[in-house]
Formats: C-alpha cells, structure tokens, sequence
C-alpha cells in the first residue's frame, strides 16, 4: 500500500532534497560566485541563448573543471566519455556522494519514480542497462520505423487537414502539430487508445521537467503529480495487457517469460521512457526547425527547390539547436580524457549543444546550413551505449512532418515573439505562433 498524506509528503520532500534541492543549493552558491556552469543552469538570459557561454568555456580548454562538475564542450572530450566504458551513469543523480545516493535509492517510491530515476535505462549501468536495451530496442529497428512511417504521414495530413480547415491566418505551430504528431506515435508503441492522447500529453509534459538538476520543491511536487498519474495509469493498462494482450510493443513486453520478464517497476519506467524520448525531443526538434526556417529563409528556399535535402536539413537542426543540451556522467574509476585526469565518482558535464558546434568539427559552426556535408556527425542523440534508441524514429518522424508542413503552407512564417520552454535539458519552445500565409496547397490525400 502507498504511503498516504503527511507520509507520503516527507518521503516526496527527502526525495526532491536529495535528488533536486541540495543539487539546487549548490548551483545557486556557484552562480552568485560567477560560475558560468551555475549561471547557464539558473540565468535565464544564458538558457535563452546558451552559445556565447558555449564559446567561453571552450576558450578554456577540453575539459574544465568547476565548483559544481567538471564540464566540456569539446566534441572529442564529449564522444571519449560517452562511449568509455571509464563512465556511466551511476543509477541516476550520480553527482551525489555515494552515501547519499544510498540513501536516496532507499527512500524512492515506486509510484513516483520518473525517467532520470532507476530503474530507467536512463539511469542505470550494465548489466541492467544492456538487458533493457535488448528488448526494448525491438521497438525502433528500421523496420518498425518503416512501419510507423506511414502512420506518421497520414496523422501529419490529418493534422494539417485541421489546420487549413480552421480559419485564420496564425496558429501556435507547437499546440497545434509539433505536440500532436509524435503522441501519436508514441501511442502506437504503447497502445494507448486515441482517446487518452491529450491526457498523455498532459502527463507527459508535466513529467519531463524532471530531467532538469535544479527543479524548486514546488516544481517537483508538480512533476510528481504528473508523473503519479502516469503511473496509476501504467498500472491500469499493464493489467489490461495482461487480460487481452495486443500487437504493440508494450504488450509483447508485458508478456515477456523466464529471464526476460520484467517486473512492474520495469514496465512503467520503459514506458515513462518512451514517452520521454519518443515524444519531448521529437516535439522539440519540429518547433526548433520551424524557428531556424524562419530565421533562414534562404535555407527554406533551398528546401523548395530540392527536397532531398530534408533528412539532412533535420540533421542540421539537431546539431544547430540540439532538442538535448546536455548530460551527466559519472567517472567509474581513475582516468583521463584530453590530458585531464578525472578521478573516480567525479561528475562531468557533456554539454552536447556545444560540442555540436566545436570549430574542430564543424567549419563555421554557428551558421545554419542545410546543405552542410557532415551535419550528421552531431552528438543529439549522445553517444555509445546511452545512444538515443529511438533516434532513427525522431529522424522519420520530423522529416515527414517538416515536409508535410512546408508542402502545405509553403509561405509559413513565425510571427510574435515564441515562448520557450522552462526547461534546461531539453530545448524547445511552449508556443511558437506562425502565419501559415495564403498560399495553401491541397492535402495529399485529397
């Protein structure tokens, strides 16, 4: 039985200490000290606009060391520590010592567990990390993109269709189709009926803000409701699965035997997971696009011309205006990385959105260049055994919805001033309203 009222309180208010408040505490202190790591987690000026501060740290060298973590923006620094098998992820907030992550792990409740906290792939190690990769992978082979592919294009028509029909010049390209579309699919993984999809986007949303180090108690608690209420519903659909199993890959998983099987625990966090990764990246990586387009229309005009160049104007989004800026690892042992030495359980910060722009790399990094041969050499999706596995996914589905949306409105414009999300980790906008134009051209499917 979950612990109930003022227990519950007590056991949610150590949990946000540990894993949030005393993190929380110690970025404030380095921020007021001038510390450019603290000040990009907590200025709101620098989580705007990240990239001058980007520069400054590189200015310093591969790796440098902070009062909070050490950090790196350098590409090279940042692909040797996410593939060695020197680092890893230390069973989540693993900047903490390790009598405190003890004592963390031993007040977690299983109702509020969300997808940075064990036992999600995000936040565990091997063994336990290559088996849930092993049959959670099955959901993002090539072949099951290509199945989802389809289904993408049709509810991007669907969506479109909905727009045109609408009236008006200006919708927020956000709520109305970046939000929408990748629910969909993430729907289709998880079997979830049509009718619950605003209220996962909801849940979703509320939830995500949990992958941020530095959230107030009163930001947690929120997450927590959200994340509470995605559980009680895993909960309900596990059972459901159980009495009428279904051809998605949650209910296979449900169902797998022997060594496999995977308790309740598990389940919900591979579905919080798949929430998280296939739907708030996805959604990010559309509206970063329609930002960047608007800002470079000779890049859209480009687009117009050649259409071929889509995937890899998406892998330029992805290294231009990463959905992911960063993630933690932890050292495993001794070691170095680019003549710095690390010693064991020390934290490092691999800033991915600015080793997506290291002049080592990438020539004349700060431009936006659809046409840019080696755009897929970005770290977006990290790298090594903590690779994004649905990335090919967020690739498909942003490429067919981009398409969709520019063949459609042709003259789309941002117009106003966007919203950006509050969030540190993930980059994206809450709302960005366009002026979709009066050129319209008729739906595929018409």
């Amino acid at each position: 039985m979950r612990p109930e009222g003022p227990v519950r309180t007590s056991r949610s208010f150590l949990t946000w200490a540990l894993a949030y408040g005393l993190g929380r505490s110690v970025i404030k202190g380095a921020a007021r000290r001038g510390d450019l790591v603290g000040r990009l987690e907590l200025d709101p000026a620098l989580r705007e606009d990240p990239f001058p501060a980007y520069e400054q740290l590189r200015a310093r060298g591969p790796i440098s060391r902070h009062r909070i973590v050490l950090a790196t923006v350098d590409h090279a620094a940042c692909t040797e520590i996410l593939r060695g098998d020197d680092f890893g992820v230390a069973g989540g907030h693993g900047e903490l010592p390790r009598p405190l992550r003890r004592l963390l792990a031993a007040v977690y409740d299983d109702g509020a567990r969300g997808p940075v906290d064990p036992p999600s792939m995000l936040a565990v190690d091997p063994p336990s990390h290559t088996r849930y990769r092993k049959l959670v992978s099955r959901a993002f082979t090539v072949r099951a993109v290509k199945a989802l592919e389809e289904r993408t294009r049709e509810t991007a028509e669907e969506l479109l269709d909905r727009i045109a029909s609408r009236g008006g010049d200006r919708v927020d390209i956000v709520e109305a189709y970046a939000a929408e579309l990748p629910v969909v699919v993430v729907a289709e993984i998880l079997g979830v009926p049509r009718t619950m999809h605003p209220q996962l986007l909801e849940w979703g949303n509320g939830a995500a803000v949990t992958l941020d180090p530095a959230l107030t108690w009163r930001q947690y608690r929120e997450a927590e409701r959200n994340v509470r209420s995605l559980h009680s519903w895993f909960a309900d659909h596990v059972a459901q699965l159980r009495r009428a199993p279904t051809d998605d890959l949650f209910s296979k998983l449900v169902h797998l035997d022997g060594d496999d099987r995977l308790t309740d625990v598990e389940l919900h966090a591979t579905g919080l997971l798949v929430l998280a990764a296939g739907f708030e990246t996805t959604v990010n990586l559309i509206g970063n696009a329609v930002h960047q387009l608007g800002r470079h229309p000779d890049q859209l005009a480009l687009l117009r011309d050649d259409p071929s160049l889509w995937p890899n104007a998406v892998e330029e989004v992805l290294r231009h205006d990463s959905p992911v800026q960063l993630t933690l690892r932890i050292a495993n042992r001794d070691t170095e990385v680019a003549g710095v030495p690390i010693r064991r359980d020390e934290a490092v910060l691999t800033l991915l959105g600015g080793a997506n722009r290291d002049p080592e790399v990438f020539s004349d990094p700060h431009v936006f260049d659809v046409r840019r041969e080696n755009a897929g050499a970005h770290l977006a999706f990290s790298s090594g055994i903590h690779f994004c596995l649905g990335a090919g996914l967020a690739r498909m589905e942003a490429t067919v919805a981009l398409r969709a949306l520019y063949d459609r409105f042709p003259d789309l414009t941002p117009v106003g001033l966007p919203t950006r999300r509050g969030t540190r980790v993930l980059r994206g906008y809450e709302h960005l309203p366009v002026a979709v134009g009066a050129q319209q051209r008729a739906s595929a499917g018409s």
